[in-house]
């Protein structure tokens, strides 16, 4: 099937698993660092990213979750941004973001760019020199209409749930107040940036959520009508 034309302003479904379905995030730091590679490539300018990581380090006397990658704040120079990212989710073995192009070839160019930090990180961190690929070839990419928006951003938030609920895409979450719980205190996601508990917000922009799923620009009505939502979608999967 053709690759979708890719216009600037339109909003993407991006997503890839590791190569054989293998786990391509084994522990926190793998995490941060494709997490930090979101924001750091998400530049029109050339990323070296030992360059970036240093330049961290010297900026910071804090370190984030245990990694050697400095505080992830924003940078004091302004990015030439390729793409806005709505929406990101990291599962062990696949990731899924959300992404509305803000230049021409901004999305090609800005997955070219996160695919081969972090498959250049991983391959050299668990010996992996020489293998190659990590992911199963091309990242899938599906445009994402307005009125899908909210139902895509409600599947990519509760993912995570399939960690502790296995069989949840077949309406069967056992447990409705543990899964709630998990997908509250799960890191690898922008939801908790969603809903107003800080973790990795200098990653997305988060306004054009807020908008959809409350209709108001407020921030605070956005953030508990996110919360609201995806309770309520889990929550009909029981």
């Amino acid at each position: 099937m053709a690759r979708p034309e890719i216009v600037t302003g339109e909003i993407y479904h991006v997503y890839n698993r590791g190569v054989e379905k293998r786990n391509v995030f084994l522990d926190d730091d793998d995490h941060f660092r494709f997490i930090f590679s979101l924001y750091e490539c998400n530049d029109a300018r050339e990323v070296v990213m030992r360059d970036r990581i240093g330049e961290r380090l010297l900026r910071n006397s804090k370190f984030s979750i245990g990694s050697t990658y400095g505080k992830l704040s924003p940078r004091p120079d302004a990015r030439k941004q390729l793409v806005d990212i709505l929406a990101f989710c990291l599962m062990p073995n696949h990731y899924h973001l959300v992404l509305r192009q803000s230049r021409p070839n901004g999305i090609a160019l800005f997955m070219k760019k996160v695919s081969n930090s972090y498959t250049g990180y991983f391959n050299g961190k668990h010996t992996r020199k020489g293998m190659g690929a990590l992911f199963q070839g091309r990242y899938k990419l599906v445009h994402v209409g307005a009125d899908q928006l909210l139902h895509l951003a409600e599947y990519v938030f509760s993912n995570p749930i399939k960690i502790i609920e296995p069989e949840w895409k077949s309406g069967k979450v056992r447990n409705y107040k543990k899964a709630i719980n998990f997908l509250n205190n799960y890191k690898w996601s922008s939801y908790l940036d969603c809903i107003g508990i800080k973790n990795f917000p200098s990653v997305t922009q988060r306004d054009f959520l807020h908008l959809s799923f409350a209709g108001t620009a407020n921030i605070g009505q956005g953030q508990s009508a996110i919360k609201k939502s995806i309770e309520n979608w889990i929550k009909g999967q029981v």
